[in-house]
């Protein structure tokens, strides 16, 4: 069995079939060829993006620059996390070889 793509354009008339209420999620995945989870993962990430679209665009610039500079502090923190793990195995190594007379 080939595994079938739909366009970003199908998948929103899909959904809005869905959305209308007016058949079950079965009966739509069954006549469009769709795992029922699927269609309900495809209804659960319109919505999660049908705010975007009314957003003006400063405001979608200053949730793209605030996103950015998350993503920047959460690499940081990271980057310190790794270094402060590496510091603490070579202490915790020096603290077992000078309890064993080596240093």
């Amino acid at each position: 069995m080939q595994k079938r793509s739909y366009t970003s354009k199908q998948k929103v008339q899909i959904v809005l079939e869905l959305l209308k209420g007016e058949r079950l999620v079965g009966e739509i995945a069954a006549e469009n060829g769709i795992n029922p989870n699927m269609l309900n993962r495809w209804r659960r990430e319109f919505l999660e993006a049908a705010p975007k679209i009314f957003d003006k665009p400063e405001e979608n610039k200053a949730r793209q620059r605030e996103e950015k500079e998350q993503e920047a502090e959460r690499l940081a923190m990271l980057k310190v996390i790794g270094q402060l793990t590496l510091e603490r195995d070579y202490l915790q190594r020096a603290a077992k070889l000078a309890n064993r007379g080596y240093l």
